[in-house]
């Protein structure tokens, strides 16, 4: 999609501004690109007066937050996952952690105790708890054994963030209130609804993605496994909008990108670079027609 950088902000009058909310989906490292959704909104003086978030979502969502800024955001993350010799770094200090007390038996994929991980990973901005946050957050997971989602925004932050974000078959389940809880996602993938009687605009941001291909090669089994859900989420998207429908949907372009591409970010903060001024022009029209209604 080319869209011009040269757009004429939007004139924001603080005192008669639409209220707006956020809801930030789940994709893994293609959720990157919320990135430029925070900027963006940053760069219109528009602060939401609620977050939501998803696996990557919800740490991105928490980031924002927590009173950081979409540049000081981007900035951070391409500091830490665009320096292979920094992320390195990161799990060497990790090392005692993760070696015995964050893996259960060794070294076994699935097992990786994600609440570590973003303990190392995370800027020191994110506070601990949800009450010390700036904008009311509201995070989801998936409750593994109550075969439902569930909606987090109180208590322990990096505790919900990792249910979050608990990938099967990469990360541990999480246990939070004696309940086993994996990736938010695999329930609600972008999960806007919370948001609708708190927000005169809200703006839903989609990161699935979907499988990518020549239609003629065979997909391997890690790329099946992870495909597969990214048709399921976007069949649970579809189902949602069908009764309830955000004010604004975006997706970014970020289809081509896998959900563990970390090491990638600045490859999706350039691809899914349009997402920013797609969202100044469709908020721009969407006031517009407001305004004349």
């Amino acid at each position: 999609m080319a869209i011009s950088n040269a757009l004429a902000p939007i004139e924001v009058d603080k005192g008669s501004f639409p209220r707006v909310a956020v809801a930030f989906g789940g994709g893994g490292a293609r959720g990157l690109a919320h990135i430029h959704i925070i900027e963006a909104l940053d760069e219109l003086g528009i602060r939401p007066v609620a977050i939501s978030g998803s696996s990557i979502g919800a740490i991105m969502g928490a980031g924002w937050a927590a009173g950081m800024s979409g540049a000081e955001i981007r900035d951070y993350t391409v500091a830490t996952l665009g320096n292979r010799n920094e992320v390195v770094s990161r799990i060497w200090k990790m090392r005692p952690m993760t070696m015995k007390d964050a893996m259960n038996g060794g070294f076994r994929f699935g097992q990786f105790n994600l609440e570590r991980i973003l303990k190392g990973f995370l800027p020191e901005a994110i506070p601990d708890d949800f009450s010390e946050l700036q904008i009311p957050l509201h995070i989801t997971a998936t409750d593994y054994y109550g075969q439902r989602g569930v909606l987090i925004d109180e208590g322990d932050l990096y505790t919900a963030i990792a249910a979050s974000a608990a990938l099967p078959a990469v990360f541990r389940p999480v246990s939070l209130n004696d309940r086993y809880m994996i990736d938010g996602g695999i329930y609600n993938p972008v999960p806007y609804e919370c948001l609708m009687d708190k927000a005169d605009v809200v703006i839903a941001i989609d990161v699935i993605g979907g499988p990518e291909g020549d239609g003629e090669t065979m997909p391997n089994r890690i790329d099946s496994l992870f495909g597969a859900s990214q048709l399921m989420m976007q069949s649970i998207i579809e189902a949602k909008m069908q009764f309830s429908r955000p004010h604004l949907m975006l997706k970014p372009d970020v289809h081509r990108f896998r959900v563990l591409d970390f090491l990638r970010v600045n490859e999706v903060l350039e691809a899914s670079a349009g997402v920013k001024d797609q969202l100044k022009t469709d908020l721009d029209a969407l006031l517009a027609f407001r305004e004349k209604a």
